[in-house]
């Protein structure tokens, strides 16, 4: 862990987290709506929030709206993954039917969904690079049509897919190698000064990620390399309010590192930064659930968003939208109650 850095523990919601901040027990998380009782120090010492410790001011700075989108009472975003690809891990590509994935990201909203992610390049293991022109050509159409009737991200690596998708509408640009694929995209994205996903890859080629993994401990290593790119973002004229962190669980992760990225989630909030998790349907969930057709994989990915959702995730990227919106719905009315009207 970073020497200034603390690891909020002891998260609480609702009645019992107003209540502990009222009586001076507990500290906002980013705002709220999660309060913690406990960090955890550099050298391992868990004890109450010391005061006037300098990560303290970070982690319970509340955020600003990230990419202008009003945040849930007290459950995090939902945005939905539209892949306009054959060969997606997931079984949900659409490939270049563009009336196929407009259909979807209109079906995704009216179930719920407060973001549309749309890409057209597969970035499982031992996907087959896609050429910026054939990207477009699967995206850009999809895009001018969604972005009518939501906010925007496009999941891209290339620079000039990035330009493109903007120019079409798009508000967010998602790259999973945090704009370290094209030298070009972070002029594209500071240029634009559009809000920006930053993913944790351990290498620049998804055919190379998975081999010969190993991490001394996943929840800092990936915190520590996230910090640093939002430290050169920050730089080059990238505010961290634009910035959302996401820590790439099943990019380079063994199952026991992705658990950890979830379970230990609060670290990332020392980057002062919006987090977004995307679990949905991955290998690691298959692994633990014995399902090996990620289309059947619908309800470990639930588990797993609503764990990330009681660790302080902002967003949640998936492909079940209809049915993440109704467990954190659920989830929402346990933690900050229900009013029927």
């Amino acid at each position: 862990m970073s020497a200034e850095w603390l690891e909020p523990l002891a998260l609480m919601q609702g009645p019992a987290a107003f209540s502990a901040m009222r009586d001076g027990l507990a500290l906002p998380l980013q705002g709220g709506p999660f309060a913690f009782a406990l960090v955890r120090e550099p050298a391992g010492t868990i004890l109450p929030p010391p005061e006037d410790h300098p990560a303290l001011e970070r982690l319970t700075r509340p955020l600003q709206p990230f990419a202008g989108i009003e945040r849930h009472r007290a459950r995090p975003l939902v945005m939905g993954i539209v892949n306009c690809t054959p060969d997606s891990f997931s079984g949900d590509g659409v490939g270049a039917a563009h009336d196929a994935a407009i259909a979807q990201g209109h079906a995704m909203l009216e179930a719920g969904a407060d973001i549309l992610d749309i890409g057209g390049e597969s970035t499982r293991p031992d996907a087959p690079p896609v050429t910026p022109e054939e990207e477009q050509a699967r995206i850009l159409p999809v895009i001018r049509a969604l972005a009518k009737a939501a906010p925007v991200s496009v999941d891209t690596r290339h620079a000039r897919t990035m330009a493109a998708a903007l120019e079409a509408g798009a508000e967010i640009v998602n790259d999973v190698s945090a704009l370290r694929h094209d030298p070009e995209a972070v002029r594209v994205v500071a240029q634009a000064r559009c809000p920006v996903i930053l993913m944790h890859m351990r290498t620049l080629d998804p055919r190379t990620m998975q081999k010969e993994v190993h991490y001394e401990d996943a929840a800092l290593e990936v915190a520590r390399f996230l910090e640093g790119r939002v430290a050169t973002l920050e730089a080059l004229g990238i505010p961290r309010g634009r910035i959302c962190v996401d820590p790439g669980l099943g990019f380079g992760k063994r199952v026991e590192d992705n658990l950890a990225l979830v379970a230990r989630l609060p670290l990332l909030a020392n980057l002062g930064c919006t987090i977004l998790v995307g679990a949905s349907r991955k290998s690691f969930i298959g692994r633990i659930t014995g399902v090996a057709e990620a289309g059947q994989r619908q309800a470990g990915s639930l588990a797993m968003a609503l764990a990330a959702a009681a660790q302080g995730a902002h967003i949640l990227r998936v492909h079940d939208v209809a049915e993440t919106v109704q467990a954190l719905r659920c989830a929402e009315a346990l933690a900050a109650g229900f009013n029927e009207g």
